[in-house]
């Protein structure tokens, strides 16, 4: 074999090398980020459902107190009632921003009834879904930060080039620009 033969067939399997060494870097890139914002999902999704447990008991706790209020009590428990995990991420992004803003709207009548705002275990409830609602936030956060460098990932070269081969698709944000409730009722705080 002549010594540019073997050059070619070096030069052939270096090019090759690295080639194959970007492909499967970029691949197990993608795939991490992919995975970061399931956990992340994921994560916000447990937070999601553990503020979905709670607030049975505080609707409980200030319902028989309020009787004039029945209207933001019924909403609270009507959005609660919207709230499904297998929806896609944008509808229980609106399920949950709208979620958020009844609660938040329940807390402020609270805050007008001493009577209420001074019972224990409503103040307990308060504290611990604000407590969740801080978690949803910060998770929220991160998934969102996530979701950007996955989508951003996939979008640049070389990982947009197999993203037919592996079917990979950007993800949705956890955003809901207006919060709406489950008639389609522009919500305000």
């Amino acid at each position: 074999m002549s010594p540019q033969a073997v050059a070619a067939i070096f030069s052939f399997l270096l090019v090759f090398v690295v080639v194959g060494f970007l492909l499967v870097a970029t691949y197990n890139s993608v795939i991490t980020l992919a995975q970061q914002a399931s956990k992340a999902w994921a994560n916000i999704d447990v937070a999601l459902k553990q503020r979905h447990d709670e607030l049975p008991n505080l609707v409980e706790a200030v319902k028989g107190l309020m009787a004039f209020e029945r209207e933001t009590l019924t909403r609270v428990t009507q959005l609660r009632a919207a709230y499904s995990s297998a929806e896609p991420i944008p509808a229980q992004a609106a399920t949950s921003e709208a979620t958020s803003s009844a609660v938040r709207q329940l807390f402020a009548v609270v805050e007008r009834y001493p009577d209420i705002k001074s019972q224990a275990n409503v103040l307990e409830l308060q504290r611990e879904i604000q407590r969740l609602e801080e978690i949803i936030a910060d998770r929220r956060e991160l998934y969102n930060d996530t979701v950007f460098r996955y989508n951003t990932r996939i979008g640049q070269f070389p990982a947009n080039t197999l993203t037919r081969l592996f079917s990979w698709a950007a993800r949705p944000f956890f955003s809901a620009p207006e919060a709406q409730d489950t008639h389609g009722v522009l919500l305000t705080d």
